[in-house]
């Protein structure tokens, strides 16, 4: 079965709010505790993979008998994060987007990794994001629709050295043909004047958070 969209939940915080942000068809994958959480909450994964070093033995035994399929792998020898483990998994499947929630915390160094991994989406061409409680993240290459999904604020941050052409439409601080480049706050707290926004960039990756106060 074709999948078109895929939901990551990782072992990161997670709101029972994100539960709603499943839809009929969506393939879901849980990692690590993400898998737990969901199936904790009556959801059950597609697949569930990880170390799951941060499992109990009788809760892992839980995950496995709950998940359609379970990918499990040495916490020692592995190269890469849980999250990392299911991207490439979500990756393979060739949907239209994935979403990752649960992606953000307190591990600053996780949260960059997994926002420097919406990069790979774009070489795979598929739109990619992370969602948590106070945060929309996505990236562009090229072109962005910006939908109102209730959020206050929408920055634009360089993930390159500097982001050239940028156009705005759509927002209350409109650009034309500006520059962005690493260590400016030039993009930062920007708002939607209408219900979407527009951003079009003719060079470089950048970051669209949409954002609000916790």
């Amino acid at each position: 079965m074709k999948h078109t969209r895929v939901l990551i939940f990782t072992g990161g915080e997670l709101s029972p709010r994100f539960l709603e942000e499943i839809q009929n068809g969506d393939f879901i994958i849980g990692a690590d505790r993400g898998a737990l959480y969901l199936i904790e909450h009556g959801i059950r994964p597609n697949l569930s993979v990880g170390d799951f070093d941060s499992i109990p033995p009788e809760q892992m035994e839980r995950v496995r008998s709950m998940s359609e399929k379970v990918i499990d792998c040495d916490p020692i020898d592995k190269n890469l994060t849980d999250t990392e483990l299911a991207f490439d998994l979500a990756l393979d499947k060739s949907p239209e987007s994935i979403l990752i929630l649960g992606a953000t915390g307190s591990r600053l160094d996780h949260t960059l990794a997994n926002i420097h991994m919406l990069i790979r989406g774009l070489q795979h061409h598929i739109s990619c994001s992370i969602l948590d409680e106070n945060n929309f993240i996505t990236l562009t290459g090229t072109s962005c629709i910006v939908e109102n999904k209730g959020f206050t604020y929408v920055s634009l941050l360089p993930l390159t050295t500097e982001v050239t052409g940028i156009h705005l439409e759509g927002f209350e601080y409109p650009l034309h043909d500006a520059t962005l480049r690493l260590g400016q706050s030039l993009g930062v707290s920007n708002k939607l004047a209408e219900d979407k926004g527009t951003v079009r960039i003719e060079g470089g990756l950048l970051l669209i958070i949409q954002s609000k106060d916790g």
